[in-house]
């Protein structure tokens, strides 16, 4: 088989202006390459935007690193239109539609999976943000775009603070302690199945978990509780994704919540989860070749 894993302009190495943590990229290469170059097959990983790419020269198209999409989604899903006209593209098309776009997480809601509460907002005022706090019944709130990631162009606001200006569609959730105490957990599925899960929590004086923000990684060991309530979340999903990870956080309840379900561009954890690159071979095979 030949392989394509999508990058973009910013992680791509020997990018001229490349992200500080484009290192992730590479972690996921490491990965991949052994088995898939083992088994005779090739790996190679290009620009999404890249126009002179002949997409039909490869068995299977996988969504990486493609971390500039938030800020030019329409040319995101054009371009993935093209290549999955052209290839096998995981995740889907479809399935990317109505990921990329944070409101997913309501449709989740109303079909019954335990999320963070969230309030919706095409636009933010000053008076938005006290009907939040009261709604929300919360002093203590973080506001994301609805097409964003790694907390580009995320806030956390407490009353009386000076509220920025948020020119696109915002969704707000109330901070949860939880995830400074026990950080927020990832679960990693290949094939629908559970591959492992990361414990992501925030350095002294932050609240992101993000590793360019300093985040602390580790393996996490899953109960049969929390594994069940992850595992049931890709119930809600249309199809059975190559990749998906669930970011989980827990609620005052002390049962975890959804706080996003990642199935176009997450990173995976590769370091905690040494299989992880045979596992997704194995599941391209069977999609691919019926092996």
């Amino acid at each position: 088989m030949r392989i394509c894993y999508l990058a973009s302009q910013l992680t791509i190495p020997g990018a001229v202006k490349r992200r500080a943590d484009a290192f992730e990229h590479d972690q996921m290469m490491a990965v991949l390459r052994p088995p898939i170059e083992a088994d005779g097959s090739i790996l190679e990983d290009l620009c999404w935007d890249d126009p002179g790419t002949n997409w039909a020269s490869y068995d299977a198209v996988i969504i990486g690193t493609t971390w500039d999409y938030p800020d030019r989604p329409q040319e995101f899903l054009a371009a993935l239109g093209q290549i999955s006209s052209q290839t096998l593209l995981y995740n889907s098309l479809e399935l990317v539609r109505w990921n990329y776009e944070k409101t997913y997480l309501r449709d989740m809601a109303d079909k019954g999976t335990r999320t963070v509460p969230t309030l919706w907002f095409d636009k933010v005022t000053a008076e938005d943000v006290g009907k939040a706090f009261e709604m929300l019944g919360a002093d203590d709130l973080v506001f994301k775009r609805q097409v964003g990631a790694n907390a580009d162009g995320q806030y956390r606001l407490k009353p009386g603070d000076i509220v920025p200006e948020m020119l696109e569609p915002m969704m707000v959730q109330p901070f949860l302690q939880a995830i400074k105490d026990e950080g927020e957990i990832s679960f990693i599925f290949v094939d629908g199945e559970f591959c492992h899960a990361v414990q992501k929590r925030p350095v002294a004086g932050e609240y992101r978990i993000q590793s360019l923000y300093g985040g602390l990684e580790t393996s996490y060991a899953p109960n049969g509780q929390d594994l069940l309530e992850a595992s049931n979340v890709l119930d809600a999903l249309s199809e059975i994704p190559l990749y998906a990870r669930v970011d989980m956080v827990r609620g005052d309840s002390g049962k975890l919540c959804v706080m996003e379900l990642e199935a176009i561009e997450p990173f995976l954890y590769p370091l905690q989860g040494p299989e992880l690159g045979m596992k997704i071979y194995q599941a391209l095979k069977r999609r691919v070749l019926g092996e």
